[in-house]
């Protein structure tokens, strides 16, 4: 059977689904509405919005409406989608909370406006590109430090908000294969459905059941300040060591006193940065040949210690304004 080669302009519309006036193959013109949906309010997206800000600066016809999720479930997430798409928003960024369960609302989103993911994938869906961490492989660099901490090995626990979000799974899939042969023994993960006040208190019951955990280990971002609290309370510095994910400012504070053996920290700043960049560039030209072939684009991470967690909060203030 012959193949006919399609002009790239009518190839595009239909790679666009045509289904609105901002999804023609035509490129967008004047203010383009542009969205991010975080996955839960930790304050690592503060600093994601910061990022998206100065993609403003630098983008004036970027329409920004940036939506911190207080109720961290997919349900709330597919009532702020709907009422972006119903205020005619033609480019959403979105943290999913359980991507595999909302691959259906996703493709929904897809057929009406641009798509992307950031921070967590959904790589089943029809999203057109991922922008974040490499989870899996700061899985393992978590891992590596946990090994650093624990040379003669040890029980740890794992906390993180929901294991149903691919960030989660694949963290932990990348410590489990840092782990692997080793003296560590992973006990258990403790989830708590981004509730802080459940995160402190599974890693307070944690200390309590298990006397003899040698360390414990945040995946999300706001583990790592509850982990610090309970170890602290319990006054078991230096006898736990804590690994942990992220920048906030508790987990910070916890690298300088002591508490923190380590934390793997992602650029928040420039998920919301690039996010929003991509999508304008995506909507108002018709080349989408910097769309990698693997729609993907990684951020990397780094390992912040106590050594450098000064120089690193220092850069962070200033990225937040503060």
């Amino acid at each position: 059977m012959k193949r006919i080669a399609l002009p790239a302009a009518l190839l595009i519309g239909i790679i666009l689904l045509a289904g609105g006036d901002h999804l023609s193959a035509q490129p967008v013109t004047g203010k383009v509405k542009l969205a991010f949906i975080t996955n839960n309010s930790s304050g690592f997206w503060t600093i994601c919005k910061k990022g998206a800000d100065l993609a403003v600066k630098e983008q004036p016809n970027i329409d920004l409406d940036f939506r911190i999720t207080a109720d961290a479930t997919a349900s709330a997430q597919k009532q702020i989608i709907q009422d972006l798409l119903a205020k005619g928003t033609q480019g959403i960024a979105i943290s999913p909370e359980d991507a595999d369960k909302q691959t259906d609302t996703l493709n929904s989103v897809a057929s009406q406006a641009l798509l992307i993911c950031s921070d967590s994938d959904a790589a089943k869906s029809k999203r057109v590109c991922y922008i974040g961490t490499d989870n899996e492989a700061a899985g393992e660099q978590a891992g590596q430090e946990i090994l650093k901490a624990l040379p003669d090995g040890g029980k740890i626990m794992l906390f993180v908000g929901d294991l149903g979000a691919q960030n989660a799974h694949d963290r932990k899939a990348g410590i489990e294969k840092a782990l692997t042969g080793s003296k560590v023994t992973i006990i258990d993960t403790r989830t708590d459905d981004a509730d802080h006040q459940r995160a402190k208190t599974n890693a307070e019951d944690t200390i309590t059941k298990y006397p003899d955990i040698s360390a414990m280990v945040g995946l999300w971002s706001y583990n790592g300040p509850a982990i610090v609290d309970a170890v602290t309370s319990a006054k078991k510095i230096g006898q736990i060591k804590v690994v942990c994910f992220d920048e906030e400012d508790g987990t910070l504070k916890g690298l300088q006193d002591g508490v923190v053996t380590s934390t793997i920290v992602q650029n928040p700043y420039e998920f919301g940065h690039q996010s929003m960049l991509f999508m304008y560039k995506y909507l108002t030209e018709t080349d989408h040949s910097f769309v990698p072939k693997d729609g993907k684009i990684i951020v990397p991470t780094r390992v912040i210690t106590k050594d450098t967690v000064d120089a690193f909060w220092t850069d962070l203030k200033a990225k937040r304004g503060n």
